[in-house]
């Protein structure tokens, strides 16, 4: 694959919103993936379904896309604080940036930051007692993350993910916990066949809205 797009733009702004419209992120990764033991579709699936095909006809987010609660408040907060730490203690710098395009399908991330030529950055900020299981787990990475990271070491074609996990009321160094994952640790081909069948699927939702509109203008 070629090298991502990036998009030099604030994360959180009106630029930043319009970039990533319509296109799968890291941050719903794990929806594409949700499955049911009973068959049939996930709700939080068929939702991102519309909701990318909504917003591609629409050309810009919809209101859905702009819901926050206020763990991810904290996190978007502490941010800038995580990377400072991670930067100091890690010897590394970390480039910002706003979006990354994949150069051939309608999907991006946007990472919390690049590091050198081949890492990823991703952090998270969560509430103390969930910090301290990280703590005490040691390497392994909570599994409800691996699939944004998935996601974002496929777009941008790094070779590994620095996972960080921020809690400045612990005392240093237990503050900081660093977790390394491979890209060569994870099925990048499966995600990836993943990503393009329910992008494949987007593509027919917003064939049938459009011919939905149709019908009913020409009614």
């Amino acid at each position: 694959m070629s090298a991502p797009l990036i998009i030099d733009c604030m994360q959180g702004s009106p630029a930043w919103c319009a970039a990533r419209a319509g296109r799968l992120t890291g941050s719903v990764a794990s929806a594409i993936l949700a499955t049911l033991k009973t068959g049939g579709e996930p709700a939080a699936r068929r939702d991102l379904r519309t909701q990318l095909a909504l917003e591609r006809i629409t050309g810009g987010p919809i209101a859905e896309d702009s819901y926050t609660n206020a763990d991810m408040a904290r996190g978007t907060a502490l941010e800038p604080a995580a990377r400072a730490a991670y930067e100091q203690r890690s010897g590394a710098l970390v480039r910002q940036v706003g979006f990354l395009q994949h150069p051939e399908l309608l999907a991006g991330c946007s990472p919390d930051g690049l590091i050198d030529e081949d890492g990823l950055l991703e952090i998270k900020c969560p509430r103390p007692a969930n910090h301290l299981r990280l703590v005490r787990a040691g390497t392994v990475v909570p599994s409800e993350h691996l699939p944004q990271i998935t996601h974002n070491l496929w777009i941008a074609g790094a070779d590994w993910c620095d996972y960080v996990s921020y809690c400045p009321l612990f005392p240093a160094p237990l503050d900081l916990i660093v977790i390394r994952v491979l890209a060569s640790s994870l099925d990048l081909a499966a995600y990836e066949l993943a990503a393009r069948l329910f992008l494949g699927e987007v593509d027919a939702e917003v064939a049938a809205i459009n011919r939905l509109l149709t019908e009913r203008r020409d009614q």
